[in-house]
């Protein structure tokens, strides 16, 4: 049973980071908020992420960071941070981009600091690295990051054609999502 309410917030300009949010947002017990190709989210969206317990945000990584389009969305969050909008929610992150590296931890730790600056509690993917000569892409956290979910998918892949151990590594990801944020939601209970 999942009573927490968990939001992954999103956007993907190919569709890969879409695939990842699905696969956070199904093991998680999660719903997707895709934010448009213009930076926007609709009211209700905004509305969501106020309800929200836990908040995922996922961008791919372009040229070093964040899309434009999530930066854009995370100024508009701007409005919700003068009023502690998401003041002690859970928070966590992922991005994905074409290489192995690409320069992820850049775009993790932006979304990281977007969190701390809304004043939310941060969880990161609390996977051990399959860092042996026997590991394969295949395995859970093949690219050993702790931060924030990073997967890597080749430039001319479809989303479709996905390492299928990343998106194993996201749902594992999602299920701690889900987990922290279902704590997290009794202990507010409790209180």
């Amino acid at each position: 049973m999942n009573d927490a309410r968990i939001t992954v917030v999103f956007h993907s300009g190919y569709g890969h980071t879409r695939k990842v949010a699905e696969a956070i947002a199904e093991a998680s017990g999660g719903t997707v908020l895709a934010i448009d190709e213009e930076g926007r989210l609709p009211e209700s969206a905004w509305q969501a992420l106020d309800a929200a317990d836990a908040i995922v945000f996922g961008s791919p990584t372009y040229m070093g960071n964040v899309s434009w389009q999530f930066k854009r969305f995370a100024d508009d969050s701007s409005k919700v941070w003068a009023r502690q909008g998401w003041r002690d929610k859970l928070a966590a992150a992922f991005t994905n981009s074409a290489s192995i590296a690409g320069d992820k931890q850049t775009t993790l730790y932006t979304l990281f600091t977007l969190a701390q600056q809304h004043g939310m509690l941060w969880a990161g993917t609390g996977l051990p690295p399959s860092n042996t000569k026997a590991a394969t892409r295949d395995d859970i956290n093949y690219l050993a990051s702790f931060a924030g979910l990073a997967t890597a998918t080749p430039a001319d892949a479809s989303p479709e054609e996905m390492v299928p151990g990343d998106l194993a590594t996201a749902r594992r990801f999602g299920e701690r999502v889900r987990e922290a944020a279902q704590r997290l939601a009794a202990t507010r209970r409790a209180a």
